[in-house]
C-alpha cells in the first residue's frame, strides 16, 4: 500500500512540475509512469516507439500494416452486424435484409464489412507477394510460416463468412467445399456430417459455421500479434538482401508517417467504391433465397479463392484435386526449409532471373483467378491444368538460389553448361531444377495430347 501511495504522489508531482509549480522531482513523461504500471503496455509503446527498422524499407512494407488496419475493421463491423443477424435457415436471408433496409447505417456497416473482406486479402496477398519478391522467408522462417497460417485462417474465416447470408451460392459453395473433406480416409465421412451437423447442409451447419466465423477472427488476431512479435524479435529484413549490419531508424518516427500516408490513400479508395459501387463484387445469385431444389449453373467463390478454386478444379480426380488444392498454400511453409539462409547476402539488387520467375508467378496466379471463373469446358481446363503445373514449378523456383544460372561476365555458354551441369552428381538446387523442368514440360506435352486424343 505504501508503493502504491508514493506511486501516486511521484504522479501527482509529474503533474504540478507541468503546471508550473515547484518540485524536487526531474521531469517525467506520463507515458513512463504507464510502462511502469503495466509491463503489457510498456512492450508495445517499446515497440511502437523504439523499434529500430532498416532505414531502407520502401512503401510495400506498409501492406503489413494495412492489413492489420482492414482486419480490425473486419472484427469491429462483424461485431456490429452480430446484434441484428439471426443464424437460422429461416431467418438468416431476412435478418440481413433488415440490417440492410431498417437497421440505422446498417446498410453502410454491411457493405463495409462485405467489402471489407476484398479490402483485407488486397492486403494480404500483396503482403505475401512482398515477401516473396524479396524473399525475405530467408531471414524470417518462422514469422514467415506463422503468416501463411494467418492466411489459411483468414480463408476460412471468410469462406465461413461467405454462407452466413444463406444466399443461393451461399448455399452450394457450402455444399460443395465441405464435400470437399470427404477424401480424407477413414475420418472423411464424419468429418462431413459434423460439419452439417446431419446429412446435408442445413439449419445446424448454419449455426455452427456462425460460432466459428465469430471465434476464427479472435484466432487471427492472436497469431497476428504473435507474427509481430517474431517479426520485432530478428528484425526486419531489407529490399537489398543486407540481412545485418544495415542502418536503422525508429519506426514511429520515421515510417510512421509513410504508414500514414498510404493507410489514408487506401481508405479513400475504399470509401469510394462503397460509394459507388458496393454490389459490383458479389454474385448476383447470392441477393436469392437459398434453394436446395435448385443448383445455379455456374458455382464461383469469391474473387480471392478463384486461383485456388482453378487448381481445385484443373484435376478431373477429386482426391488429387484436393491434393493440390491444399498443396497450392501449404507449399509455402515449406519455402523457408528449403532455403535455410547460411551466410548473410550482399547483393544490392535482386537477380534478372529471380525477377522474371517472380513476375511470371504473378501472371500465373492472375490467370489462374480468370480460369477459376470460367465453366469447365474446353479450352479453360485445357489452360487450368498447364497454369497449375506451372503454379507449382515457379513456386519451386522463387524458394531456389537463381544466382547460379546468371551468365557472368566474360563467360562463354560451354563454361556456363560446365559450371551448372558439368560437375559431379548430387542433390542440390541446380539438379533439382533441371528435374522439374524437364518434369513440367513432360506433363505439359501429356495434357496437351491428352485432350487433343
Amino acid at each position: 500500500m505504501k508503493a502504491w501511495t508514493n506511486d501516486w504522489v511521484n504522479f501527482l508531482k509529474i503533474n504540478t512540475y507541468a503546471t508550473g509549480r515547484k518540485t524536487t522531482k526531474p521531469r517525467v513523461h506520463r507515458v513512463l509512469w504507464l510502462e511502469d504500471r503495466s509491463s503489457a503496455l510498456g512492450y508495445v509503446l517499446k515497440h511502437l516507439t523504439n523499434y529500430p527498422a532498416p532505414i531502407t524499407l520502401n512503401l510495400s512494407w506498409t501492406f503489413g500494416s494495412l492489413s492489420l488496419m482492414a482486419l480490425i475493421i473486419q472484427i469491429v463491423t462483424g461485431f456490429c452486424l452480430t446484434m441484428h443477424y439471426i443464424p437460422h435457415v429461416t431467418l438468416a436471408f431476412d435478418s440481413v435484409e433488415h440490417i440492410m433496409r431498417d437497421v440505422s447505417y446498417g446498410h453502410l456497416i454491411r457493405y463495409t464489412h462485405a467489402n471489407g473482406a476484398s479490402f483485407y486479402f488486397v492486403c494480404l496477398y500483396c503482403h505475401v507477394f512482398r515477401s516473396l519478391y524479396y524473399k525475405t522467408f530467408i531471414k524470417n522462417g518462422v514469422t514467415w510460416q506463422v503468416g501463411v497460417v494467418i492466411l489459411l485462417l483468414s480463408m476460412a474465416t471468410a469462406f465461413l463468412g461467405y454462407v452466413l447470408p444463406w444466399g443461393q451460392m451461399s448455399f452450394w459453395g457450402a455444399t460443395v467445399i465441405t464435400n470437399l473433406f470427404s477424401v480424407i480416409p477413414f475420418l472423411g465421412t464424419d468429418i462431413v456430417h459434423t460439419l452439417w451437423g446431419g446429412y446435408s447442409v442445413g439449419a445446424p451447419t448454419l449455426t455452427r459455421f456462425y460460432s466459428l466465423h465469430f471465434l476464427l477472427p479472435l484466432i487471427v488476431l492472436w497469431l497476428v500479434i504473435i507474427h509481430i512479435l517474431l517479426l520485432h524479435e530478428k528484425g526486419s529484413s531489407t529490399p537489398n538482401k543486407v540481412f545485418f549490419g544495415s542502418e536503422r531508424v525508429s519506426f514511429l518516427g520515421f515510417f510512421g508517417i509513410k504508414d500514414i500516408y498510404l493507410v489514408t490513400y487506401s481508405l479513400s479508395i475504399f470509401s469510394l467504391f462503397l460509394i459507388f459501387g458496393p454490389n459490383v463484387l458479389n454474385h448476383p445469385d447470392n441477393y436469392n433465397l437459398a434453394d436446395p431444389m435448385q443448383t445455379p449453373p455456374h458455382i464461383v467463390p469469391e474473387w480471392y479463392f478463384l486461383p485456388f478454386y482453378a487448381i481445385l478444379r484443373a484435376i478431373p480426380n477429386k482426391t488429387l484435386g484436393v491434393v493440390a488444392f491444399a498443396g497450392s498454400i501449404l507449399i509455402l511453409i515449406l519455402l523457408p526449409i528449403k532455403r535455410k539462409i547460411s551466410k548473410p547476402k550482399t547483393s544490392n539488387n535482386l537477380q534478372f532471373a529471380e525477377k522474371v520467375v517472380f513476375w511470371l508467378f504473378i501472371i500465373d496466379v492472375f490467370f489462374l483467378g480468370y480460369l477459376g471463373g470460367m465453366p469447365i469446358e474446353w479450352p479453360f481446363n485445357l489452360f487450368s491444368m498447364i497454369f497449375c503445373i506451372l503454379y507449382f514449378f515457379l513456386i519451386i523456383a522463387i524458394s531456389s538460389d537463381l544466382e547460379q544460372y546468371s551468365l557472368r561476365v566474360g563467360e562463354s555458354w560451354n563454361e556456363y553448361f560446365y559450371r551448372n551441369f558439368g560437375t559431379e552428381s548430387k542433390i542440390n538446387d541446380k539438379n533439382i531444377m533441371v528435374f522439374l523442368f524437364n518434369l513440367y514440360f513432360f506433363l505439359i506435352c501429356y495434357v496437351v495430347f491428352s485432350q487433343i486424343i
